[in-house]
């Protein structure tokens, strides 16, 4: 069984995909080539990958509908291709769950080192588990019901939680005291690898912030440890 990385470049432009195509293939990967999403979609049904080299700017289906598609369906890791301009195309991406993002032109070095650290870090933790049916815990004033995905104060009244923030604080409930980078923040709520140079979970921190703590600005529960990530300071007691 060959276990040489398999990486899927898509890219609407001819030359830059067969281009970057021999060149990973040079540097010890297998390489497939897909001319735009369609393309992407047909390869992704017939073959395994281990990542997927992604293009943002396509006629037809653009490269951030297929990124939310890969996230919805799959665990692999996307490196988007983004002009230099576009920065709220990466923005974007990496809230859609992207790992990492290479501009316009690139040197195809770059891309290769990105691609190798993705896949490294694809296995530094173990897979995010969903937490337990029935889990329940207690920290300050609030109770999380895991099985019900719902935060209540200790007055009764519920607070409302994207998935994201849902996973982010059973991260948190889970693991107190424990000091969490941001790779390791990202590969645990989402359950693959940990993204390179994606700052999303500090703005997931900041929305979490504001709906659990009394002063968002100057945070008692999630705290940011200088040079090393967060870290949940309060006591958890599971119900």
């Amino acid at each position: 069984m060959d276990t040489t990385p398999h990486i899927l470049v898509v890219d609407d432009h001819h030359d830059i995909r067969e281009l970057l195509g021999k060149f990973l293939a040079k540097h010890g990967l297998r390489v497939t080539t897909a001319m735009d999403a369609a393309a992407a979609r047909k390869s992704l049904k017939s073959a395994a990958f281990d990542l997927v080299v992604l293009d943002v700017m396509m006629p037809g289906e653009d490269g951030l509908s297929l990124c939310r598609h890969l996230r919805e369906t799959t665990s692999l890791p996307v490196i988007l291709l983004t002009a230099m301009a576009e920065e709220t195309d990466r923005i974007v991406g990496l809230e859609l769950g992207a790992d990492d993002y290479v501009t316009k032109p690139f040197n195809p070095r770059e891309l290769l080192a990105r691609i190798k650290a993705v896949l490294r870090r694809a296995t530094a933790l173990p897979p995010s588990k969903e937490p337990e049916t029935g889990e329940r815990y207690r920290f300050g004033r609030w109770t999380l019901d895991a099985d019900k995905r719902e935060l209540t104060d200790d007055t009764g009244t519920v607070e409302v939680l994207s998935s994201g923030e849902f996973l982010l604080l059973t991260v948190f409930l889970s693991r107190p005291g424990m000091v969490l980078n941001r790779d390791q923040l990202l590969d645990l709520t989402r359950g693959r690898s940990a993204r390179v140079f994606d700052r999303s979970i500090d703005n997931q921190v900041s929305r979490l912030r504001r709906k659990i703590e009394d002063d968002p600005k100057h945070p008692n529960l999630v705290l940011t440890v200088w040079g090393g990530g967060y870290k949940f300071s309060d006591t958890v007691e599971r119900l």
